[in-house]
């Protein structure tokens, strides 16, 4: 029975925090992206990020981002300079080749900042992959 089910595994999908510089403010912000490397779209993405360290919390936040082209990418949200102190994590789920994927992603504590940053395809920006 439980061997018949398969659960796919999602792949070429990916969460990255990148440093951009924000007009309006004349600084520059951390920002949450959804990264498709898939040569198919994803669609009906749903994000869900919480940051954590112990009994420190932040909110729930839930983002529903509709649809991904192949090879590109969507602004999730801009994460605030004193989240980053926490572990951020994003559960992305979505809909591709008409199955249901879902996968946790990670930014450990203190990890995004300045000297960590790479440069991240697609984007074409200096930022930080989750794990």
């Amino acid at each position: 029975m439980k061997k018949d089910i398969k659960i796919p595994v999602a792949k070429d999908v990916y969460v990255a925090i990148i440093r951009e510089w924000n007009e309006e403010f004349l600084d520059k912000d951390w920002n949450a992206y959804i990264i498709n490397s898939r040569v198919t779209p994803i669609e009906l993405i749903m994000v869900v990020s919480k940051g954590y360290e112990g009994n420190r919390k932040t909110s729930i936040m839930r983002h529903s981002i509709g649809e991904v082209a192949a090879k590109s990418y969507k602004k999730i949200e801009v994460v605030q300079g004193d989240v980053l102190a926490l572990n951020n994590e994003f559960y992305v789920t979505y809909y591709a080749d008409n199955k249901l994927f879902e996968k946790r992603f990670l930014f450990e504590q203190n990890s995004v900042k300045e000297s960590n940053l790479i440069t991240i395809p697609i984007l074409d920006k200096e930022g930080i992959y989750a794990k």
